[in-house]
């Protein structure tokens, strides 16, 4: 039986990864769009929808390539290229 307060958690939990990929496309980090994170020149692949675990979508919204694979990254490690 899920009770109200954990039902509110995980809408909360939505909507907080909602914003950070929303911040992220206004912020001009669209799917395709080439950035820099640090001096390694990656692609934005996609947005990290997940709720939960260390890598939560809220805190690493953004899914770049790298030269050496795909990362999970916040919006102030990156930058436009």
């Amino acid at each position: 039986m899920t009770t109200l307060v954990s039902r509110l958690r995980r809408a909360s939990q939505r909507d907080a990864v909602f914003l950070a990929v929303h911040d992220a496309i206004i912020a001009g980090y669209t799917i395709g769009r080439v950035i820099r994170y640090g001096s390694v020149r990656c692609v934005v692949i996609g947005y990290n929808i997940g709720g939960s675990g260390l890598y939560r979508g809220s805190q690493f919204p953004l899914l770049v390539a790298t030269p050496l694979g795909v990362t999970k990254c916040r919006l102030r490690e990156v930058n436009l290229a």
